[in-house]
């Protein structure tokens, strides 16, 4: 296993999972919000976001691709996989990102979900790379701003490897 340093311990995601879930109840109350997670690195953490919300909630997932395998740099291209399912029309969404690194998905997304015209639509994330940012993107939820390295754990892969780990982690090894 490549040398893996830890830039955010467990016990601080789940500090700052708790952080937003409180932001979130508070704005969301009496709203019946469409979580709408963006598949694969956000499982984690949108599980462990709606466990602490003390809101009703429906949820809902997409998957988009820009990264391919054993890639450790998004090739800016952002296709859509699996769309969603449900009609957002006149309904308040929030995505839930696990990481925004250039913007290039959460825009796809955003444009992708505008031409269907929510109640609102707002983001809430749970990392972010604003060193990495090629396109300029709304965060109204952030969880941590983190430096720009390539990180792994608490959902977060290289080559599907190592989503499992709890806490965050910077991937030092030789892609």
């Amino acid at each position: 296993m490549p040398p893996l340093n830890v830039i955010l311990t467990a016990g601080e995601i789940s500090a700052g999972v708790q952080r937003l879930a409180r932001q979130i109840s508070d704005d969301y109350r009496h709203k019946n919000p469409v979580l709408l997670g963006v598949l694969k690195g956000c499982f984690v953490f949108m599980a462990d976001l709606a466990r602490n919300l003390d809101i009703f909630v429906e949820v809902e997932f997409v998957t988009l691709s820009s990264y391919g395998r054993c890639r450790t740099e998004t090739s800016g291209e952002v296709g859509c996989v699996l769309g969603i399912r449900i009609d957002v029309r006149d309904r308040h969404v929030l995505v839930v990102e696990d990481i925004v690194d250039t913007g290039h998905t959460l825009k796809f997304i955003l444009d992708y979900l505008q031409d269907r015209t929510p109640a609102s639509l707002k983001v809430c994330a749970l990392f972010d790379k604003p060193a990495r940012h090629h396109v300029e993107v709304p965060i109204d939820y952030l969880g941590f701003t983190i430096p720009d390295v390539f990180v792994v754990g608490y959902g977060l892969d290289y080559d599907e490897k190592y989503r499992h780990l709890p806490s965050l982690y910077a991937y030092e090894g030789d892609p």
